[in-house]
């Protein structure tokens, strides 16, 4: 990997890290939902505005079906879900519980494709199984209902995402990566917009919420996919894939400096647990 190609997968890292941060700050003032419609329906322009700058051709009215199904299950369902658990979990906790996504991701190929996990993978889901057990039940905080409850809205996230990149592959045939961010984000912007209507808030945000909105949507969604893409093409998916193990990191940073959330020994310890899991389970079988 270049020195050019890491920098894009730290710049990566640190945009979706901080994705975390600025859903604690928007989510109690706005609300889940309408926080993640400002986030998709900003970050859907953003990227439409960036296709007609490069003049490039998306073709989403031509799979409009394929997209709203895609933003509902890998942008607007995991990014409400996540929203909620962050009204009771600080951002780090939610970064780390989001790192088990890998997992869920092998889970859902055995599933859906028959790909059963071998030795390593199997011994990775078990591992993350006790990563997520340190992480929420060796812990300082009262594990009360609410906690719990929140919890399991980020396990269900990340579920939400593992399903959702495997719907992206299946349909994603023919069409650029553009095309699926920008069809995903707007697509997710029409799925809430009912939702958004009702929820909506019934004050002016903060001058803090509205700049959590802005680096959500531009940083997070729209600059973040753009990276992503690039990264893809330059050094291929299977390099790109250990972003994985920095955006928890960068999670935990981001809201220990910011937000001033305390980092515990269980923290750390189910970080380095999870992160474990995720190698075995990302390692690929050896050739006989």
């Amino acid at each position: 990997m270049s020195r050019k190609d890491f920098t894009t997968l730290l710049l990566l890292a640190f945009a979706w890290g901080a994705s975390f941060l600025f859903m604690r700050i928007a989510s109690p003032e706005l609300g889940p939902v309408f926080t993640t419609e400002l986030r998709v329906t900003l970050a859907g322009a953003a990227l439409l505005l960036y296709a007609f700058v490069t003049r490039r051709k998306l073709g989403i009215l031509k799979h409009w079906k394929q997209f709203l199904l895609l933003g509902a299950i890998n942008a607007a369902l995991p990014f409400t879900l996540i929203c909620m658990a962050e009204l009771h979990l600080s951002a780090s906790l939610a970064a780390i519980l989001n790192a088990t996504t890998p997992m869920f991701a092998a889970l859902a190929a055995w599933g859906t494709r028959q790909e059963k996990p071998g030795l390593a993978k199997s011994a990775g889901l078990v591992i993350g199984l006790i990563g997520v057990a340190v992480l929420v039940g060796w812990s300082p905080v009262p594990l009360t209902s609410t906690v719990l409850l929140s919890v399991g809205y980020s396990l269900c996230a990340a579920l939400c995402y593992a399903f959702g990149g495997l719907y992206a592959s299946r349909v994603g045939s023919g069409l650029t990566p553009l095309a699926l961010a920008a069809g995903q984000q707007l697509g997710a912007s029409v799925v809430l917009l009912p939702l958004a209507v009702i929820f909506a808030p019934d004050h002016l945000p903060s001058a803090a919420a509205v700049y959590s909105v802005l680096g959500l949507s531009l940083i997070c969604t729209s600059v973040a996919y753009l990276l992503y893409f690039r990264l893809i093409a330059s050094i291929g998916p299977v390099k790109t894939v250990s972003v994985t193990f920095l955006v928890p990191v960068f999670g935990l940073m981001w809201g220990a400096i910011f937000l001033h959330e305390p980092v515990y020994a269980n923290t750390l310890a189910g970080l380095v647990i999870i992160l474990l899991s995720v190698t075995l389970v990302n390692r690929k079988p050896r050739k006989s």
